[in-house]
């Protein structure tokens, strides 16, 4: 095999190994960006239920994750929590995101108790 057909070969293999990992990386930033939806959606279902927004919670949900490209396949309501989750697609494979929005579980702190 000559030096020429080698080189084309090795160009050809690195370019192939280029586009899949653009692909991949296309697809871990469409995952993130779904995560957000989904914390948005809940969010927005959390604010209903607690009384800072008016509405239906899974419709407001609904409303946001829509908004945003993406559809609710799941609204969870729990008191005044919001569980959803949210599907879109990247070049037709499927992906999907949950987000839980609301109070912090009982005895559950958000700082240290300060020294005595």
């Amino acid at each position: 095999m000559g030096a020429s057909a080698f080189s084309a070969i090795s160009i050809g293999a690195a370019a192939a190994l280029a586009l899949a990992l653009a692909a991949v990386g296309a697809g871990s930033v469409e995952a993130q960006r779904l995560s957000g939806v989904a914390d948005a959606a809940a969010f927005a279902a959390a604010d209903v239920l607690a009384g800072y927004a008016t509405g239906d919670a899974c419709g407001r949900a609904g409303e946001v994750a829509t908004a945003q490209g993406a559809t609710v396949r799941m609204c969870e309501l729990s008191g005044r929590t919001a569980t959803i989750e949210v599907a879109g697609d990247y070049a037709g494979i499927p992906v999907v995101a949950t987000a839980r929005a609301g109070p912090p579980p009982d005895g559950a702190s958000s700082r240290e108790d300060p020294p005595s």
